[in-house]
């Protein structure tokens, strides 16, 4: 939550998926729902939701006019910081009665 709150004192917009927009929200965060941004809801038991054209050409532009260009015509933000925060995976799996569709 701090790490969230120190990007946009910063000047950073915050994108997240589900659960974690969710939270930011509650908390008074700005931040946008990447489902918003790629045009659809996440899929697949929210296993796919980041993996979109508008969040990959989001972090694969250069700073081109041409490239900036084409993001503001598709209204697809620059992406210039990624944090990721591992699924614990290892923990998951120890858990009584899990199993491998529950993951």
């Amino acid at each position: 939550m701090e790490f969230a709150k120190e990007l946009v004192a910063l000047g950073f917009d915050i994108l997240a998926s589900g659960g974690t927009a969710k939270v930011l929200s509650e908390a008074g965060i700005k931040v946008t729902d990447v489902a918003s941004l790629v045009g659809g809801g996440a899929i697949l038991g929210h296993r796919v939701v980041t993996l979109s054209r508008e969040i990959h050409a989001g972090l694969l532009a250069r700073d081109t006019d041409e490239d900036c260009t084409e993001l503001n015509r598709l209204h697809i933000p620059w992406i210039d910081l990624v944090c990721v925060d591992l699924y614990p995976l290892e923990e998951e799996i120890t858990k009584p009665g899990s199993t491998r569709s529950r993951l």
